[in-house]
């Protein structure tokens, strides 16, 4: 048998297979880039131990809670607090002063993950004098994440890196002074989160709920292939209100967007966006 028919049957596998789970759960993951779902669809049957997609697909339609196992397995929080530290110094020096003039603030952080990025910018808030007028509603795909991301727990182990991130954004305090600690966690201020709204939301098949002054979604739109990142980004552009910020990964740009006329670079060196 040839490679590249190998290959086609390893092609319609996966599509049966995304296919499966979209008909059953309602989760999209059809126009994810096929080299990163392709990963976490190995590394599923590598845990489950089973030699072929196709029997992923077996186990998803008949056996009792695998669906929602390979879901949350497909959702990989990779996150941490004050990622890409120039970005946030950015936002506090040049958007924080737009926020001043609006009564009430809404922010949406988009695919949130686990809730490092939403702590970032509430202890930014907060240091701004800012967070008692500010709604943060937090999304993500992932039930567990969001549970995670509710009860502002991180490990111990990775405060040396989330302090000097801290420090380099332009953090003005002790970082310590947001937190406790045991011997293995850190549990910041509940009051960070006071004004933080957690939800469930799905980007590829969810609609707008709310207006937003700022929406982050950093890191995301690099799984998604671009037919599915101009329908994420038609999505923000109807969730933005006029002169509204977005603020993406490093990685990420709106320039390949159809959208992208929509919008103002308003740094010269991070990618944030404002909506004209």
């Amino acid at each position: 048998m040839s490679m590249e028919l190998e290959d086609q049957k390893k092609e319609l596998e996966v599509d049966l297979l995304l296919e499966t789970i979209y008909r059953l759960a309602g989760y999209d993951f059809r126009e994810y880039v096929r080299a990163s779902i392709m990963r976490r669809i190995e590394n599923r049957r590598t845990i489950e131990n089973v030699p072929t997609i196709t029997a992923l697909i077996e186990k998803a339609i008949y056996e009792p809670g695998f669906l929602n196992r390979m879901i949350e397995g497909f959702s990989v929080p990779v996150t941490e607090m004050f990622r890409d530290s120039s970005f946030f110094k950015e936002f506090r020096k040049n958007v924080i002063p737009h926020l001043r003039e609006i009564e009430e603030i809404r922010i949406w952080h988009a695919g949130c993950a686990t809730g490092e990025e939403v702590l970032s910018m509430a202890i930014l808030l907060e240091e701004e004098g800012l967070i008692d007028k500010t709604t943060i509603y937090a999304t993500d795909m992932s039930e567990e994440a969001l549970n995670t991301a509710k009860s502002g727990v991180v490990s111990l182990w990775k405060m040396q890196d989330y302090t000097r991130n801290y420090l380099a954004a332009g953090g003005g305090k002790e970082f310590s002074e947001y937190y406790k600690t045991n011997a293995q966690f850190v549990s910041f201020s509940q009051h960070l989160l006071k004004n933080v709204i957690f939800a469930q939301h799905n980007l590829v098949t969810d609609q707008s709920f709310n207006e937003f002054h700022v929406i982050f979604c950093r890191n995301v739109l690099i799984y998604f292939n671009p037919t599915l990142q101009n329908k994420v980004h038609e999505l923000f552009l109807q969730s933005l209100s006029r002169g509204g910020f977005l603020g993406l990964g490093n990685k990420e740009s709106l320039r390949i967007s159809q959208y992208a006329d929509a919008y103002e670079d308003f740094s010269v060196s991070e990618p944030l966006y404002r909506k004209k």
